[in-house]
């Protein structure tokens, strides 16, 4: 079936399944799910046993895993991400669709969640192909504002080549750039993760691949919603229990 989505909002089930009566379980469970990583046992494997013993749905144990991480990995993220402050008069290299997509899913009304390590991830990934929606625009505006707020110097897009639509998404953003002057370039590549990983500059992404093993990372998806849609569906998955994203 073609998608015809004109939105990147919530499931039709998400706001029964992470309503707030369902979260202490959920946050329970990334945790659980974080001590099991953080013994070393497989991820696939700690993940059923987790989700079978409360009772999870697939969409749940979804947001389990992509909250949860190891003491190893939540220790490296935290001694490698920058504070918003120490972006300005530097350049940043962003992990453009998975920026994107998670401000598009909380200005959409969608659920974002605030994980382990921090993050703000979105329940709305891009698998082979990207379709542009109503807040596509209004979010790289968000994304902008917020930049441009922190003091960012160039600012360098990538996007994963082989997804429907990229070029379409790059002739967008560039397009937006040149019209408001700003200092952004856009780059296809067949995959970002290991570009950014290896880089000693500073990384947009929430992508826990890229966060353990990047010299820099700044949690920008967290700031523009943050300052952008104090509105957002935050559906807090972290152990302190914070509120907002």
């Amino acid at each position: 079936m073609p998608d015809r989505r004109t939105h990147r909002g919530p499931h039709p089930e998400d706001r029964r399944l992470f309503a707030a009566p369902a979260v202490p379980a959920l946050r329970a469970a990334v945790g659980d799910l974080s001590d099991l990583l953080s013994r070393g046992y497989a991820p696939a494997a700690s993940l059923k046993l987790v989700g079978d013993h409360f009772s999870l749905t697939s969409r749940q144990r979804i947001a389990v895993m992509r909250a949860a991480c190891s003491d190893a990995a939540l220790q490296r993220r935290g001694r490698h991400r920058v504070e918003p402050a120490d972006l300005r008069g530097r350049p940043l290299f962003l992990d453009g669709y998975n920026v994107l997509t998670t401000v598009e899913a909380a200005l959409a009304g969608g659920a974002v969640l605030r994980c382990r390590d921090g993050s703000c991830r979105d329940m709305a990934s891009v698998h082979g192909t990207y379709r542009k929606v109503e807040e596509t625009l209004p979010a790289i505006r968000l994304i902008a504002r917020t930049l441009a707020d922190l003091g960012a110097a160039e600012c360098l897009w990538y996007l994963d080549s082989p997804v429907s639509n990229s070029g379409r998404l790059r002739r967008v953003i560039e397009d937006l750039a040149a019209e408001a002057g700003w200092p952004w370039r856009v780059e296809l590549v067949t995959d970002p993760d290991p570009v950014l990983s290896a880089s000693a500059q500073t990384v947009a992404t929430s992508d826990s691949v890229i966060l353990d093993r990047c010299a820099r990372w700044l949690n920008l998806a967290r700031e523009v919603v943050a300052a952008g849609v104090p509105e957002a569906w935050i559906v807090d998955l972290s152990p302190s229990g914070h509120t907002g994203c």
